[in-house]
């Protein structure tokens, strides 16, 4: 049985991916400053499920560039959306992995990060719950700079939670 917090953040990504429907790749790298551009966001989620899920989880690394381009503080660029939305789907169809196996005890595994602080400990699950907010976090702010473009028939509320993602109890 897939852990709930699991099923959270699926939803949390498939509401992230729904709120860039029908923005064009020109739209994606405008920055309004002092934001970042859309299609940094979506590097910026990558380079974060990419540092807990196959670093931290898997020991893997396959997009290096990431830690260096879309870190916490990394400076603005404005990416190709294209790029950044394949990215992003690798990383997180890679990341299943790691995700399906998750039981309760697992998210209390202890994972040591690196960060620009030096190194912190944490568990999976608080890195879970980092990862559902961030989404959501991102996903307002995109939704923002969509109305700051004038882009239209954006998303206005939480989608078909009580089917995709309810709660289990």
């Amino acid at each position: 049985m897939t852990h709930p917090l699991v099923l959270q953040l699926r939803y949390a990504r498939s509401e992230f991916m729904r709120g860039l429907q029908g923005l064009s790749g020109e739209d994606a790298c405008k920055q309004l400053e002092p934001m970042n551009c859309i299609s940094w966001n979506v590097g910026h989620l990558a380079w974060q499920e990419q540092r807990y899920w196959l670093t931290a989880g898997l020991e893997q690394t396959p997009y290096p560039k990431l830690n260096t381009l879309f870190c916490f503080g990394c400076p603005a660029i404005t990416p190709e959306m294209d790029e950044m939305l394949a990215t992003w789907r690798d990383i997180t169809q890679t990341s299943e992995a790691f995700l399906d196996v998750l039981i309760p005890e697992g998210m209390l595994a202890v994972r040591v990060l690196k960060g620009r602080r030096g190194e912190f400990r944490t568990n999976t699950g608080n890195l879970m719950n980092r990862m559902i907010y961030h989404y959501w976090y991102h996903n307002g702010e995109n939704q923002a700079i969509r109305q700051m473009l004038r882009n239209t028939g954006l998303q206005d509320f939480v989608g078909n939670i009580d089917e995709e993602a309810p709660y289990t109890g």
